[in-house]
């Protein structure tokens, strides 16, 4: 038995002082407390287990999609832009400007 890389007499050796230590009474509170949390530490260990095989086969599944092709498409002006392009075109009138009139 190696439990942690700690084989038998280790293990005794432990139980051992643990009782010197706690004393007979509490000795068995303490083995239930610890095996409570090595049951609760296990079953977290399984469930995050579960959730990583859960988004590892997820990515696969969206890996082996066949991918979206790509296209390019050219841009359609919108009318509203067309009007204010034409708008702002230079013309091929001359424009004459005015002398100012001064006020003197």
């Amino acid at each position: 038995m190696n439990v942690f890389g700690i084989g038998l007499p280790e293990m005794a050796l432990i139980m051992v002082i643990a009782l010197l230590v706690f004393g007979p009474k509490k000795l068995p509170e303490i083995g239930r407390s610890m095996g409570k949390a090595l049951k609760s530490f296990q079953e977290a260990s399984k469930e995050f287990e579960n959730e990583f095989k859960k988004e590892a086969d997820r990515l696969n599944e969206t890996l082996t999609e066949t991918p979206m092709e790509a296209t390019l498409e050219t841009p359609q002006k919108q009318p509203q832009l067309e009007a204010q392009e034409r708008a702002e075109a230079p013309t091929d009138e001359v424009v004459t400007e005015s002398p100012e009139v001064s006020n003197s």
